[in-house]
């Protein structure tokens, strides 16, 4: 869903690919039961404090972005949902996934448990819901799945879902730990000694989010 113009209360809304795919199945089980906002288009640095004509102009740069129009491809959009927070939330949540960045020899294993920083008080904690992970190129990957959330969200075909992105296919997994093993398969390099893809995570209950690249270096496997 997204605005037309920023002037009148106009909205466009279309399904995803998945909602797409999941009406298709026409047995009726479709619904939708929840909605998020998001505001990815919008740069708060533009917010001007100094400006001239006063308070009812700070913003003004901000108003005049133009808005984007809705789009089919779910793991391009709703990168920045906006988040409740406790009142008096002095801090945003952020993640701490212990890594800047991953690196794997071909075969190798690795285990990552996110944390969220500043949520609810706490220094430092997990989130109930877990942690959503989208990986850019799934084909790294022999194993690439989440653990440690038992709920309806992290088992569904929606949190595996895969969607094929030019040459890349990017697929979602949820859980409190995430599992990599990089691939064995000699081919997907062809004449390179490695492979990149990022790793987006987001917390489910904070909408922290945090995005690190991931390289695969070639072995004699």
């Amino acid at each position: 869903m997204g605005y037309l113009n920023n002037q009148v209360i106009t909205v466009d809304a279309i399904l995803t690919n998945k909602g797409r795919e999941l009406l298709a199945k026409n047995d009726g089980s479709f619904r939708i039961t929840q909605f998020a906002l998001a505001d990815d288009e919008i740069d708060y640095t533009l917010y001007n404090p100094t400006h001239p004509s006063g308070s009812s102009f700070y913003g003004e740069a901000i108003q005049n972005m133009p808005l984007l129009e809705a789009f089919p491809i779910e793991t391009q959009i709703m990168k920045y949902k906006l988040a409740t927070l406790p009142r008096g939330t002095a801090k945003l949540p952020v993640l701490d996934l212990g890594y800047s960045a991953v690196t794997l020899n071909q075969g190798a294993a690795l285990s990552i448990t996110p944390q969220t920083l500043n949520y609810l008080g706490n220094t430092q904690t997990y989130e109930t819901s877990g942690y959503s992970c989208t990986i850019s190129d799934v084909r790294l990957m022999s194993t690439f799945n989440g653990v440690g959330i038992n709920t309806t969200a992290a088992t569904s075909t929606a949190a595996t879902s895969t969607t094929t992105l030019g040459t890349n296919v990017s697929t979602t997994v949820i859980g409190s730990q995430i599992n990599l093993r990089a691939t064995t398969v000699n081919t997907l390099f062809g004449n390179n000694t490695q492979l990149s893809a990022t790793i987006t995570f987001v917390g489910l209950d904070s909408g922290a989010r945090l995005t690190i690249p991931v390289t695969i270096n070639k072995t004699n496997v």
